[in-house]
Protein backbone atom coordinates (compact mmCIF):
# COMPACT_ATOMS: atom_id res chain seq x y z
CA UNK A 1 0.00 0.00 0.00
CA UNK A 2 3.04 2.07 0.95
CA UNK A 3 4.44 1.59 -2.42
CA UNK A 4 1.38 2.23 -4.15
CA UNK A 5 0.57 5.39 -2.57
CA UNK A 6 4.05 7.18 -3.62
CA UNK A 7 4.15 5.79 -6.85
CA UNK A 8 1.21 7.60 -7.66
CA UNK A 9 2.14 10.79 -6.07
CA UNK A 10 5.62 10.42 -8.00
CA UNK A 11 3.34 9.93 -10.95
CA UNK A 12 1.12 13.27 -10.40
CA UNK A 13 4.06 15.18 -10.20
CA UNK A 14 5.86 13.82 -13.08
CA UNK A 15 3.12 14.28 -15.03
CA UNK A 16 2.31 17.71 -14.21
CA UNK A 17 5.73 18.97 -14.10
CA UNK A 18 6.38 18.12 -17.79
CA UNK A 19 3.43 20.15 -18.67
CA UNK A 20 3.51 22.99 -16.87
CA UNK A 21 4.94 26.55 -17.47
CA UNK A 22 7.01 28.78 -15.37
CA UNK A 23 7.67 32.32 -15.37
CA UNK A 24 11.44 32.87 -16.59
CA UNK A 25 12.68 34.60 -13.77
CA UNK A 26 12.23 31.34 -11.52
CA UNK A 27 14.45 28.89 -14.05
CA UNK A 28 17.34 31.72 -14.70
CA UNK A 29 19.59 33.90 -13.16
CA UNK A 30 20.78 37.55 -14.55
CA UNK A 31 24.25 38.24 -15.04
CA UNK A 32 25.71 40.19 -12.22
CA UNK A 33 22.35 40.17 -9.80
CA UNK A 34 23.70 38.32 -7.25
CA UNK A 35 24.28 37.70 -3.63
CA UNK A 36 27.60 38.56 -1.97
CA UNK A 37 28.89 37.03 1.00
CA UNK A 38 29.72 38.69 4.33
CA UNK A 39 31.86 37.39 7.25
CA UNK A 40 33.17 39.29 10.48
CA UNK A 41 34.97 37.93 13.79
CA UNK A 42 33.13 39.42 17.15
CA UNK A 43 32.16 38.29 20.64
CA UNK A 44 28.35 37.68 22.19
CA UNK A 45 28.57 38.80 25.84
CA UNK A 46 25.75 38.03 28.21
CA UNK A 47 26.15 34.31 28.34
CA UNK A 48 24.83 32.79 31.74
CA UNK A 49 28.52 30.99 32.22
CA UNK A 50 28.32 29.08 29.03
CA UNK A 51 30.58 30.98 27.25
CA UNK A 52 33.87 30.18 26.00
CA UNK A 53 36.80 29.05 28.93
CA UNK A 54 39.44 31.83 28.47
CA UNK A 55 42.41 28.59 29.34
CA UNK A 56 41.12 27.48 25.95
CA UNK A 57 40.35 29.89 24.29
CA UNK A 58 43.19 32.36 24.09
CA UNK A 59 41.98 34.37 21.16
CA UNK A 60 38.65 34.93 22.97
CA UNK A 61 40.62 36.48 25.99
CA UNK A 62 42.80 38.15 23.08
CA UNK A 63 39.36 39.97 22.13
CA UNK A 64 38.60 40.69 25.28
CA UNK A 65 41.11 42.35 26.65
CA UNK A 66 41.56 44.97 22.70
CA UNK A 67 37.93 45.65 23.75
CA UNK A 68 38.33 46.82 26.99
CA UNK A 69 41.35 48.73 26.41
CA UNK A 70 39.75 50.35 23.36
CA UNK A 71 36.94 51.22 26.22
CA UNK A 72 39.54 52.91 28.62
CA UNK A 73 39.85 49.54 30.62
CA UNK A 74 43.88 47.76 30.67
CA UNK A 75 45.88 45.97 32.31
CA UNK A 76 43.80 43.30 33.71
CA UNK A 77 46.00 40.11 35.05
CA UNK A 78 44.94 36.55 34.55
CA UNK A 79 43.36 36.39 38.12
CA UNK A 80 40.90 39.56 37.16
CA UNK A 81 39.64 37.58 34.27
CA UNK A 82 37.92 34.72 34.64
CA UNK A 83 34.83 35.48 32.86
CA UNK A 84 32.61 32.61 30.94
CA UNK A 85 30.05 35.22 29.93
CA UNK A 86 31.50 35.88 26.64
CA UNK A 87 32.22 33.85 23.76
CA UNK A 88 34.29 34.56 20.27
CA UNK A 89 31.77 34.41 16.93
CA UNK A 90 31.94 33.95 13.30
CA UNK A 91 29.23 36.44 11.48
CA UNK A 92 27.79 35.58 8.18
CA UNK A 93 25.62 37.57 6.01
CA UNK A 94 24.54 37.39 2.70
CA UNK A 95 24.78 41.00 1.07
CA UNK A 96 21.62 40.72 -1.26
CA UNK A 97 22.08 42.63 -4.99
CA UNK A 98 21.32 46.59 -4.98
CA UNK A 99 21.48 47.02 -1.36
CA UNK A 100 21.67 50.58 -0.27
CA UNK A 101 23.06 51.97 2.36
CA UNK A 102 21.19 51.83 5.48
CA UNK A 103 19.35 48.78 4.70
CA UNK A 104 19.25 45.58 7.15
CA UNK A 105 20.07 42.12 6.40
CA UNK A 106 20.05 39.36 8.61
CA UNK A 107 23.01 37.06 10.18
CA UNK A 108 23.92 34.42 10.97
CA UNK A 109 26.36 33.95 14.35
CA UNK A 110 28.40 30.67 15.44
CA UNK A 111 30.39 29.84 18.04
CA UNK A 112 34.07 30.06 17.15
CA UNK A 113 35.37 28.50 20.92
CA UNK A 114 34.32 26.06 23.20
CA UNK A 115 31.15 27.96 24.25
CA UNK A 116 27.86 25.75 25.40
CA UNK A 117 25.57 27.67 24.39
CA UNK A 118 24.65 31.03 23.01
CA UNK A 119 21.55 31.55 24.24
CA UNK A 120 20.47 34.62 26.10
CA UNK A 121 23.66 36.32 24.36
CA UNK A 122 24.15 39.42 22.86
CA UNK A 123 26.39 40.59 19.66
CA UNK A 124 28.79 43.69 20.22
CA UNK A 125 29.62 45.95 16.94
CA UNK A 126 31.20 43.93 14.33
CA UNK A 127 32.21 45.07 11.24
CA UNK A 128 31.38 42.63 8.37
CA UNK A 129 34.04 42.70 5.07
CA UNK A 130 33.68 41.06 1.52
CA UNK A 131 35.85 39.00 -0.54
CA UNK A 132 37.76 42.49 -1.51
CA UNK A 133 38.72 43.11 2.89
CA UNK A 134 36.12 46.31 2.31
CA UNK A 135 33.61 46.93 5.35
CA UNK A 136 30.35 46.72 3.54
CA UNK A 137 27.99 46.29 6.74
CA UNK A 138 28.09 46.26 10.19
CA UNK A 139 25.95 43.93 12.81
CA UNK A 140 24.93 44.27 16.46
CA UNK A 141 22.25 42.95 18.10
CA UNK A 142 20.38 40.15 20.74
CA UNK A 143 20.67 36.60 19.41
CA UNK A 144 17.85 34.19 18.72
CA UNK A 145 18.94 30.57 19.43
CA UNK A 146 17.09 27.74 17.67
CA UNK A 147 18.23 24.85 20.21
CA UNK A 148 18.86 24.77 23.77
CA UNK A 149 21.24 22.71 26.48
CA UNK A 150 20.82 22.03 29.65
CA UNK A 151 22.93 19.89 32.11
CA UNK A 152 23.20 18.35 35.50
CA UNK A 153 25.91 16.57 37.65
CA UNK A 154 24.97 13.31 35.77
CA UNK A 155 23.55 13.95 32.69
CA UNK A 156 22.79 16.36 29.85
CA UNK A 157 20.44 16.58 27.39
CA UNK A 158 20.79 19.27 24.15
CA UNK A 159 18.18 19.88 21.60
CA UNK A 160 19.23 21.64 18.17
CA UNK A 161 22.41 23.60 17.49
CA UNK A 162 23.06 26.34 21.00
CA UNK A 163 25.49 27.24 19.44
CA UNK A 164 24.71 29.09 16.25
CA UNK A 165 22.48 31.72 16.85
CA UNK A 166 20.37 34.18 14.02
CA UNK A 167 19.62 38.13 14.08
CA UNK A 168 16.81 39.39 11.81
CA UNK A 169 17.85 42.91 10.91
CA UNK A 170 21.11 42.35 12.87
CA UNK A 171 23.38 44.07 10.43
CA UNK A 172 23.41 47.75 8.96
CA UNK A 173 24.50 47.96 4.64
CA UNK A 174 27.36 50.61 5.27
CA UNK A 175 29.07 50.59 1.67
CA UNK A 176 26.75 49.97 -1.57
CA UNK A 177 28.03 47.78 -4.57
CA UNK A 178 28.41 49.64 -7.51
CA UNK A 179 26.19 48.28 -10.33
CA UNK A 180 24.64 50.42 -13.36
CA UNK A 181 22.27 47.91 -14.71
CA UNK A 182 20.42 50.78 -17.11
CA UNK A 183 24.32 51.15 -18.76
CA UNK A 184 24.52 47.75 -19.95
CA UNK A 185 23.46 47.30 -23.89
CA UNK A 186 23.55 43.29 -22.74
CA UNK A 187 23.03 40.74 -20.02
CA UNK A 188 22.95 37.05 -19.97
CA UNK A 189 20.61 35.05 -18.58
CA UNK A 190 22.07 31.60 -16.73
CA UNK A 191 20.13 28.50 -16.57
CA UNK A 192 19.48 27.21 -12.97
CA UNK A 193 19.36 23.64 -14.89
CA UNK A 194 21.11 23.92 -18.01
CA UNK A 195 19.46 22.36 -21.11
CA UNK A 196 19.46 22.88 -24.84
CA UNK A 197 15.46 22.61 -25.53
CA UNK A 198 15.07 24.92 -22.57
CA UNK A 199 17.69 27.45 -23.50
CA UNK A 200 15.88 27.29 -26.93
CA UNK A 201 12.77 28.05 -25.48
CA UNK A 202 13.88 30.72 -23.75
CA UNK A 203 15.27 32.75 -26.62
CA UNK A 204 12.36 31.90 -28.94
CA UNK A 205 9.56 33.29 -26.18
CA UNK A 206 11.54 36.49 -25.88
CA UNK A 207 12.18 37.06 -29.69
CA UNK A 208 8.67 36.62 -30.25
CA UNK A 209 7.37 38.95 -27.19
CA UNK A 210 7.72 41.89 -29.39
CA UNK A 211 9.75 43.80 -26.87
CA UNK A 212 12.57 46.24 -27.52
CA UNK A 213 15.36 43.19 -27.24
CA UNK A 214 16.62 40.41 -29.22
CA UNK A 215 18.11 37.01 -27.82
CA UNK A 216 20.54 34.09 -28.90
CA UNK A 217 21.12 30.87 -27.00
CA UNK A 218 25.05 30.85 -26.23
CA UNK A 219 24.98 27.18 -24.83
CA UNK A 220 22.49 25.05 -23.10
CA UNK A 221 23.22 27.11 -19.75
CA UNK A 222 23.76 30.78 -21.45
CA UNK A 223 20.77 33.23 -23.01
CA UNK A 224 22.12 36.55 -24.11
CA UNK A 225 19.64 39.41 -24.51
CA UNK A 226 20.65 42.23 -26.79
CA UNK A 227 19.02 46.07 -26.24
CA UNK A 228 18.21 48.10 -28.57
CA UNK A 229 17.98 51.06 -25.93
CA UNK A 230 20.04 50.74 -22.95
CA UNK A 231 17.51 53.46 -20.61
CA UNK A 232 14.48 51.05 -21.29
CA UNK A 233 16.94 47.81 -20.62
CA UNK A 234 15.44 47.58 -16.45
CA UNK A 235 11.81 47.83 -17.65
CA UNK A 236 12.02 44.93 -20.51
CA UNK A 237 13.88 42.75 -17.89
CA UNK A 238 10.80 43.08 -15.70
CA UNK A 239 8.93 42.18 -19.04
CA UNK A 240 10.97 39.51 -19.50
CA UNK A 241 11.09 37.68 -16.37
CA UNK A 242 7.48 37.94 -16.07
CA UNK A 243 7.32 35.60 -19.59
CA UNK A 244 5.84 31.60 -19.42
CA UNK A 245 7.84 28.88 -20.83
CA UNK A 246 7.28 25.68 -20.96
CA UNK A 247 11.47 23.99 -19.50
CA UNK A 248 12.26 20.27 -20.94
CA UNK A 249 12.62 17.81 -17.80
CA UNK A 250 14.89 15.40 -17.99
CA UNK A 251 14.27 11.52 -17.61
CA UNK A 252 15.24 10.54 -14.22
CA UNK A 253 14.08 8.72 -11.39
CA UNK A 254 15.44 9.39 -7.73
CA UNK A 255 15.39 7.30 -5.10
CA UNK A 256 15.79 8.01 -1.36
CA UNK A 257 16.80 5.01 0.18
CA UNK A 258 16.88 6.33 3.70
CA UNK A 259 12.87 6.80 3.62
CA UNK A 260 11.90 5.12 1.00
CA UNK A 261 10.59 8.06 -1.25
CA UNK A 262 10.51 7.36 -5.24
CA UNK A 263 9.82 10.32 -7.24
CA UNK A 264 9.83 9.23 -11.11
CA UNK A 265 9.78 11.70 -14.12
CA UNK A 266 6.64 11.65 -16.49
CA UNK A 267 9.91 10.97 -19.82
CA UNK A 268 10.84 8.13 -18.21
CA UNK A 269 10.72 4.55 -20.48
CA UNK A 270 10.75 1.21 -19.84
CA UNK A 271 11.58 -1.85 -21.97
CA UNK A 272 9.95 -4.86 -22.25
CA UNK A 273 10.78 -6.59 -18.89
CA UNK A 274 9.44 -9.64 -16.64
CA UNK A 275 9.15 -8.57 -12.92
CA UNK A 276 8.93 -11.12 -9.96
CA UNK A 277 8.74 -10.24 -6.46
CA UNK A 278 8.82 -12.76 -3.16
CA UNK A 279 9.81 -13.13 0.10
CA UNK A 280 10.49 -15.23 2.95
CA UNK A 281 9.83 -13.70 6.61
CA UNK A 282 11.61 -16.02 9.54
CA UNK A 283 9.76 -15.15 13.23
CA UNK A 284 11.71 -16.57 15.99
CA UNK A 285 10.16 -16.34 19.35
CA UNK A 286 11.69 -17.14 22.50
CA UNK A 287 9.88 -18.53 26.23
CA UNK A 288 10.79 -20.30 28.71
CA UNK A 289 8.57 -22.94 31.36
CA UNK A 290 9.00 -23.67 35.10
CA UNK A 291 9.34 -27.37 35.91
CA UNK A 292 9.36 -27.72 39.77
CA UNK A 293 9.43 -31.14 41.71
CA UNK A 294 6.43 -32.79 43.57
CA UNK A 295 6.13 -31.99 47.07
CA UNK A 296 8.31 -33.40 50.20
CA UNK A 297 10.35 -34.88 46.94
CA UNK A 298 14.09 -34.36 46.35
CA UNK A 299 14.59 -32.48 43.41
CA UNK A 300 15.03 -28.93 42.50
CA UNK A 301 13.17 -26.32 40.68
CA UNK A 302 14.64 -26.28 36.54
CA UNK A 303 13.63 -23.38 34.22
CA UNK A 304 13.21 -25.16 30.85
CA UNK A 305 13.98 -22.90 27.72
CA UNK A 306 11.46 -22.66 24.81
CA UNK A 307 12.10 -21.72 21.58
CA UNK A 308 8.99 -21.38 18.58
CA UNK A 309 10.45 -20.91 14.78
CA UNK A 310 7.88 -19.63 12.38
CA UNK A 311 8.45 -19.70 8.69
CA UNK A 312 6.58 -17.32 6.15
CA UNK A 313 6.49 -17.27 2.79
CA UNK A 314 5.05 -14.59 1.03
CA UNK A 315 3.59 -15.93 -2.79
CA UNK A 316 5.41 -14.37 -4.85
CA UNK A 317 3.82 -12.37 -8.03
CA UNK A 318 5.00 -12.05 -11.38
CA UNK A 319 3.94 -8.87 -14.25
CA UNK A 320 4.92 -8.13 -17.44
CA UNK A 321 5.83 -5.06 -18.49
CA UNK A 322 5.17 -3.97 -22.14
CA UNK A 323 7.98 -2.30 -24.34
CA UNK A 324 8.57 1.51 -24.25
CA UNK A 325 5.66 1.83 -21.76
CA UNK A 326 4.82 5.30 -20.21
CA UNK A 327 4.75 6.15 -16.24
CA UNK A 328 1.36 5.20 -16.03
CA UNK A 329 2.29 1.62 -17.64
CA UNK A 330 5.07 1.61 -15.46
CA UNK A 331 2.94 2.22 -12.14
CA UNK A 332 -0.07 0.07 -13.02
CA UNK A 333 2.52 -3.12 -13.64
CA UNK A 334 4.17 -2.51 -10.00
CA UNK A 335 0.96 -2.41 -8.32
CA UNK A 336 -0.12 -4.97 -9.49
CA UNK A 337 2.32 -7.39 -7.95
CA UNK A 338 1.87 -5.50 -4.61
CA UNK A 339 5.48 -4.94 -3.33
CA UNK A 340 6.28 -2.26 -0.51
CA UNK A 341 8.42 0.96 -1.01
CA UNK A 342 11.96 -0.64 -0.68
CA UNK A 343 10.83 -3.61 -2.88
CA UNK A 344 10.37 -1.08 -5.91
CA UNK A 345 13.67 0.43 -4.76
CA UNK A 346 15.28 -3.03 -5.80
CA UNK A 347 13.09 -3.33 -8.63
CA UNK A 348 13.87 -0.16 -10.14
CA UNK A 349 17.87 -0.54 -9.33
CA UNK A 350 17.76 -4.37 -11.33
CA UNK A 351 15.26 -2.46 -14.35
CA UNK A 352 18.23 -0.34 -14.62
CA UNK A 353 21.25 -2.88 -14.18
CA UNK A 354 19.44 -4.76 -17.23
CA UNK A 355 19.38 -2.15 -19.29
CA UNK A 356 15.48 -1.62 -19.93
CA UNK A 357 15.24 1.84 -17.94
CA UNK A 358 16.13 4.67 -20.17
CA UNK A 359 16.22 7.47 -17.54
CA UNK A 360 18.46 8.25 -15.11
CA UNK A 361 18.77 6.71 -11.67
CA UNK A 362 20.02 8.76 -9.02
CA UNK A 363 20.00 7.49 -5.48
CA UNK A 364 20.44 9.87 -2.56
Amino acid sequence: MVGRLLLTIAFILGAGFATAEVRIKDIVTFEGVRANQLVGYGLVVGLDGSGDSLRNSPFTRSSIEGMLGRLGVGNLSDEELRTRNTAAVMVTADLPPFARRGMPVDIVVSSLGDARSLHGGVLIVTPLVGADGEVYAVGQGPLAVGGFAAEGAAAQIVSGVPTVARIDNGAIVEREIDFALSSLGSIRLALRNPDLTTAYRIATVINEASLPASAQMLDPGTVEIAFSEKSRMPDVLAQIENLMVSPAASARVVVDSKSGTIVIGADVRIDEVAISQGGLTVSISESASVSQPEPFSIGETVIIPQTDIAVMQRESGFAVVGGQVSLQELVDGLNAIGVSAREIISILQAIKAAGALHADLKVI
